[in-house]
């Protein structure tokens, strides 16, 4: 089904209030202009709500409305775990890291590691930082969603690439982080409603009409799409090439709930500038630590919008009398083969006239929501970090301003170049993680020493930065069996001995005088806090025990 009047009706009036409130909200104030803290920290003005709202806007993208839809289609329910350990994640963040990150007063997380270490190390980290944020995270998004609209409107996928960037350019470019955080609320809003709906009519199909009943197909005709502990050799799936791998690569058992899952989401949620952003332009502590509270409900209810649409496109296809041309849709013209990645776009065009341009909005706002907010982080790393520390020490507000809304267009040109290249993935979801995974075991060693670990040095955090990469690298060919998740904790683990050793020969044993001082009462949480953490948990302790 293609586009109807109607739903191009309701998808430009969606695009030109989105476009029109980030212009609005970020306005210059009467007779002043923008200085750096306004531009990218929004002058640390943000309610927890708005937090919240903006870390999930900002989080959730065409990777996960794409991505993790077709790993739902090809693994089931366990790729979920990305999601709901993250709820869990995001209380450790609040409890543990928001306090020292807050007291400190920092713009960026590589000034955090200037202020904890030295400059080479946030010098390093940065450049990590820039590479991946251009090269991996907006590229894949720019990718996923040209790919989408593509699929759904029929317009030529260059074109879509030019599209995404210049609705997102328009309004992040002009408004920074202040435009990116208000336009995210109402995105938030876009995209859950617009999944809720989509994820509606996929279990309406697979039911014949009975929504409930359909959930109960899926788990009859697809009983090992619920298990949310992936065994070796207990699933084969599609490799994109006309074969088949282990799903246990992709999510080896045990490991993603003690192992190295946690360096995923602490790396991501911790210490990744374009999520952390959003908290450190809090109002105060209290603001911060509600908004990813907040956010932590929201993410328990995503695999409902992303991942059983997948699973539900699985069973679409495997039964001949519910698939229709739904099948043809999903194999990608090029190889002959089906496509997972395709789940999502070939169920938002069975959707009826009106609501496909709604849950088509609801794609783009993640999708656009995404790029402004990595976009505007990029920016962020390179003015403050890079910029005014090498290039201009002494640049006025102004200058910072305009240098950072530079940037911002020179990464999206740089990534609509590079997203073509995405093309030949199978599951770009598992792409995204496996690459920003290569350099996520020495982020996470660095802040996780550097916060408690008083003895830690510079030079060996810096060691552990520099190395990251190469070892990385070296086990992913070197031992092309083991889950890349797997990899990840044992390169930490790697990294962890070579900071302890380094330390406690250079320095002797002594504190380092640079280190994060902890009082008793810094990482006392408020009452809300704590029974919102509660009951988190309790949800997530009954969601495994149920799909274990």
């Amino acid at each position: 089904m293609g586009f109807s009047t109607l739903d191009i009706i309701v998808f430009l009036v969606y695009c030109l209030f989105i476009v029109g409130l980030g212009l609005w909200v970020s306005r210059d104030k009467k007779g002043e202009e923008k200085n750096s803290e306004d531009y990218f920290l929004a002058s640390r003005s943000l309610p927890w709500w708005a937090i919240g709202a903006s870390l999930i806007a900002s989080n959730i993208s065409a990777e996960q409305f794409i991505g993790m839809s077709g790993s739902g289609y090809a693994l089931g329910l366990a790729i979920s775990t990305y999601e709901w350990m993250a709820a869990a994640t995001l209380l450790v963040v609040g409890k543990f890291f928001l306090p020292v990150y807050i007291k400190k007063q920092i713009y960026t997380m590589p000034q955090f590691l200037a202020d904890r270490y030295n400059d080479t190390v946030r010098t390093v980290m940065a450049v990590f930082w820039l590479l991946v944020y251009v090269f991996v995270n907006l590229t894949s998004v720019i990718y996923l969603g040209a790919l989408s609209i593509e699929t759904v409107m029929g317009i030529p996928f260059t074109y879509a690439v030019a599209g995404l960037a210049a609705f997102a350019l328009l309004y992040s470019i002009y408004g920074g982080l202040t435009a990116v955080a208000w336009t995210d609320v109402v995105q938030v809003v876009f995209l859950v409603l617009g999944g809720l709906v989509t994820t509606y009519l996929a279990l309406e199909i697979v039911g014949d009409g009975d929504v409930l009943g359909g959930l109960a197909r899926l788990r009859d005709e697809a009983p090992k799409h619920f298990n949310m502990i992936i065994n070796e050799g207990e699933m084969m799936i599609p490799d994109g090439q006309g074969g088949t791998r282990d799903a246990y690569m992709d999510l080896p058992g045990l490991s993603v709930l003690i192992g190295g899952m946690w360096i995923v989401n602490l790396s991501y949620w911790g210490f990744n500038q374009y999520i952390t952003q959003r908290a450190l332009a809090a109002k105060d502590l209290d603001n911060a630590q509600r908004g990813v509270l907040f956010a932590g409900f929201l993410k328990l209810l995503i695999p409902l919008i992303v991942v059983i649409p997948g699973i539900a496109a699985y069973v679409i296809v495997q039964n001949e009398e519910l698939a229709g041309n739904f099948t043809q849709t999903m194999t990608d013209p090029d190889t002959g083969f089906i496509k997972p990645d395709r789940a999502y776009p070939t169920l938002l065009g069975l959707l009826p006239n009106g609501l496909q341009g709604v849950a088509f909005a609801a794609l783009t706002a993640a999708i656009v929501s995404s790029l402004a907010s990595m976009a505007n982080s990029t920016s962020t790393i390179f003015t403050m970090d890079i910029y005014r520390h090498y290039f201009n020490k002494n640049a006025s507000e102004a200058n910072l301003v305009r240098t950072g809304r530079i940037v911002v267009l020179v990464a999206f040109i740089v990534a609509c170049f590079v997203a073509p290249a995405l093309g030949v993935l199978d599951q770009a979801f598992q792409f995204i993680q496996e690459y920003t995974g290569f350099v996520s075991p020495g982020v996470f060693a660095i802040f996780v020493f550097g916060v408690f670990w008083k003895k830690t040095t510079p030079k060996a955090a810096l060691t552990a930065a520099i190395l990251t990469i190469p070892l990385s690298t070296l086990f992913k060919f070197v031992t092309p069996n083991i889950p890349f998740i797997d990899r990840m904790g044992i390169v930490f683990l790697i990294l962890a001995a070579i900071i302890i050793v380094m330390s406690r020969v250079e320095g002797r044993g002594r504190d380092q005088p640079n280190s994060v001082e902890i009082d008793s009462g810094l990482f006392k949480t408020s009452a809300k806090f704590n029974i919102g953490a509660l009951l988190i948990l309790g949800v997530l302790a009954a969601l495994y025990a149920i799909y274990w």
